[in-house]
């Protein structure tokens, strides 16, 4: 381009501008049809919303005029062209949503070239359309990549929260909120795993590590509570593989995998179950790697956890005396013989396979076996801490 067209073109720009803007109520007639033609998204936003765009593409109009006329004073910010919709509107359109606004507002201005300009002026009136168009993009990008960071910091601080919450036992519908605006789906069952963190963890890692727990389950929240990771997992699928899959994840020493429960409302049962077992775990040198909570639960309960207190009488002694007398009556005995078929069948003056029935059937009743060290001694455990709370309840009592 000369200098003289250069020249030429500055002076007939106030021509065009005044077309502009005696066009602009066109434009955005114009745009909104091709809006409303064109795209799905848009047809189905609320009244409220759509006029708000109709306010958006009407600034946006506004505000390249402004800068065809002055481009040294002009601005193609699109945070003042958004100024005239409420901040709540970027919730309800996407930054794709955004694009596909700014293109057909461009096309709408390109298409009407002929009727704003004369033939000597639309080219330099499309040029300057695409450069501004250009800019108010990627100032869009920016607006919606800074709205992703501060959410993004969001929730990491009320997934922080969401996760002490439970591990506390807090359970409300306002902790329910939170968990739904953290995008838990609520299908299926929860677990919480408990172990220690494989090192500081920077905003990188910790990413990494949220996307191998949602790789793993349906559902994930993570917990970095100094040098312990907390992991909420849920689900329709095998949670228990699904924790075991994240043993990488976590650091030496144990981890601890919690009962699972119902749903993400009974999760605080399962968090404070696979921390008490974290604590406890020590008591059990040869403990393996993961370890459910409940096969602690004798080193749970001498550790003070009164909900293992509460499993081995609910689930196990009560079971046990619900089974019949003959029941616990051969379980004492065996424990009190070291364990020894031979022994509890003369104690009892019955017949070792009476015996050998008997601790059977306990093993069906109460899904502990008898027979096997571990769970022997945790049935033993089971009955003492039964009778305990028979004899403690009894002198309430009296």
């Amino acid at each position: 381009m000369t200098v003289s067209e250069r020249a030429g073109r500055e002076e007939d720009r106030p021509d065009v501008v005044r077309r502009l803007r005696a066009g602009s109520d066109m434009l955005k007639a114009a745009a909104l049809r091709r809006l409303d033609a064109e795209l799905g998204w848009y047809r189905q936003l609320a009244a409220e919303d759509r006029s708000w765009i109709g306010l958006v593409a009407q600034a946006g109009i506004a505000a390249f005029v402004a800068w065809y006329e002055e481009p040294a004073n002009g601005s193609y910010n699109a945070q003042e062209i958004f100024r005239a919709a409420p901040p709540e509107l970027t919730r309800s359109i996407s930054l794709q949503h955004t694009l596909q606004l700014v293109r057909i507002v461009v096309e709408v201005v390109e298409d009407n070239a002929v009727q704003l300009a004369e033939p000597g002026q639309q080219r330099d009136l499309r040029d300057a359309v695409l450069v501004y168009s250009r800019e108010v993009a990627f100032s869009a990008a920016e607006i919606y990549a800074r709205a992703a960071e501060t959410r993004g910091a969001w929730d990491a601080r009320l997934e922080a929260l969401v996760v002490d919450s439970l591990v506390r036992g807090v359970s409300d519908d306002s902790l329910r909120s939170r968990i739904a605006a953290l995008g838990w789906s609520g299908h299926g069952r929860t677990i919480v795993v408990v172990g220690q963190l494989q090192a500081a963890l920077d905003e990188r890692r910790t990413a990494d590590l949220r996307r191998a727990c949602l790789r793993a389950a349906q559902d994930a929240l993570v917990g970095i509570q100094g040098d312990r990771l907390v992991v909420v997992l849920g689900g329709e699928g095998d949670l228990r593989a699904a924790a075991q899959s994240l043993l990488p994840r976590f650091g030496p020493g144990p981890v601890v995998f919690g009962p699972e429960v119902r749903e993400v409302g009974d999760a605080g049962r399962s968090a404070r179950a696979a921390l008490a077992g974290l604590l406890a775990v020590r008591a059990w040198p040869g403990a393996p790697r993961p370890i459910m909570a409940d096969e602690l639960l004798p080193e749970r309960m001498l550790n003070g956890d009164p909900l293992a207190r509460r499993t081995l009488i609910e689930d196990l002694y009560k079971p046990l005396l619900a089974g019949g007398a003959t029941l616990v009556q051969t379980l004492e005995e065996y424990v009190a013989q070291g364990r020894s078929l031979e022994g509890a069948a003369r104690g009892l003056y019955v017949h070792p396979n009476t015996v050998r029935y008997r601790l059977r059937r306990i093993g069906q009743v109460v899904g502990w076996d008898p027979t096997d060290a571990r769970e022997g001694f945790v049935l033993q455990v089971a009955l003492a801490v039964g009778r305990l709370a028979e004899n403690a309840s009894a002198h309430s009592g009296v």
